[in-house]
């Protein structure tokens, strides 16, 4: 079971910035696709960014352009990967709960920005407002 442990959520005022880091701990499969997901309560939860192994990333449309997630592997007797998503221009319409999750990547080497993933982090409230 993978362990994810999600910070830097808060309070963020409208055209801010905002930092959010995940920590996953054993993961046991070299290949996967990890990522944000964010969700309103009564709405889907909707994908935001997701990252592969290789680093090679994926957003989605609401927040193309104005959002970055990054990866830095820590390597040794447990490897701990942390996983950022950095985003800017915040909007009332980001205010959402996120989640960071992950799942094996499988066959194909592209993970699209969805929120379809196997293991979950507890979740971080973002609340944009002035």
């Amino acid at each position: 079971q993978v362990h994810l442990v999600e910070s830097g959520g808060g309070s963020v005022q409208p055209g801010g910035p905002l930092r959010l880091s995940c920590a996953a701990s054993a993961i046991t499969f070299r290949h996967y696709c990890i990522g944000w997901v964010r969700q309103v309560p009564g709405k889907a939860r909707e994908g935001v960014a997701v990252i592969n192994e290789a680093s090679r990333t994926a957003y989605a449309d609401s927040v193309a352009g104005r959002a970055r997630i990054f990866q830095d592997v820590e390597y040794g007797q447990s490897t701990i990967n942390t996983v950022y998503l950095e985003m800017r221009s915040l909007t009332v319409e980001d205010t959402a709960m996120y989640f960071c999750a992950i799942r094996p990547r499988g066959l194909t080497y592209h993970c699209p920005a969805t929120a379809d993933f196997d293991q979950w982090g507890q979740g971080t409230q973002v609340t944009v407002s002035s």
